[in-house]
């Protein structure tokens, strides 16, 4: 049975789209992946579109409503590793998206607006019984902001994981040409801060 990981913040711009799209496709090369797209949006749906037939296979598929569930289930049993990029809002898409994961993945840019967004994505989790993260992305590459807001965080209890990531142009550049910061650039930066969160993230979950 597959691994979950929704990725999930009901505050929008804050990377979640990208992020889920990076996390498959470098998984990819060594499972299989699934992408789940319930995001109104459908940002990964067009990035999938873009992606080339030569890239890294992956299960692609974009659902909605009360069919949420049922694919999910159909995609866990097929694959290793299944994301789902689930909308920017607390409704009942999100709700399904992450009460079948086994780890929910937040992220949020080093701001206060951000941390408040994510109260009510962590709430829900903790509702459903499911294990949350946090992870800094988008940091910007100077400033106190980003030490500012992992003390916070810290003090509060919340999951705050290790890992973070920078506001890199990289991953803007990749996700117009459908693929990841780990195919078009492998050794940059951006690549390297990706696969320490991906180990990160495995490690929490088992």
């Amino acid at each position: 049975m597959a691994i979950v990981i929704t990725v999930a913040q009901q505050k929008g711009g804050t990377g979640k789209t990208t992020l889920a799209a990076n996390l498959a496709a470098a998984l990819a090369p060594s499972r299989r992946v699934a992408l789940l797209d319930i995001d109104p949006q459908h940002s990964l749906t067009r990035w999938n579109q873009l992606r080339p037939k030569t890239a890294a296979k992956l299960t692609f598929s974009d659902v909605s409503g009360w069919r949420v569930t049922g694919e999910l289930d159909r995609l866990k049993a097929a694959h290793d590793v299944v994301v789902i990029d689930s909308p920017p809002q607390i409704d009942t898409d999100a709700r399904l998206a992450i009460r079948g994961a086994n780890l929910v993945l937040i992220p949020i840019q080093p701001s206060p607006p951000d941390i408040w967004a994510a109260e009510g994505t962590l709430k829900l989790a903790a509702t459903e019984k499911r294990r949350a993260a946090m992870v800094l992305n988008r940091v910007p590459p100077s400033g106190k902001l980003r030490e500012t807001i992992t003390a916070q965080l810290q003090r509060d209890g919340k999951p705050l994981l290790t890992a973070t990531i920078g506001n890199r142009t990289g991953f803007a550049t990749a996700f117009a040409e459908g693929l990841a910061v780990t195919e078009t650039a492998p050794r940059s930066t951006a690549a390297n801060e990706l696969r320490a969160l991906l180990t990160e993230l495995l490690e929490r979950i088992g």
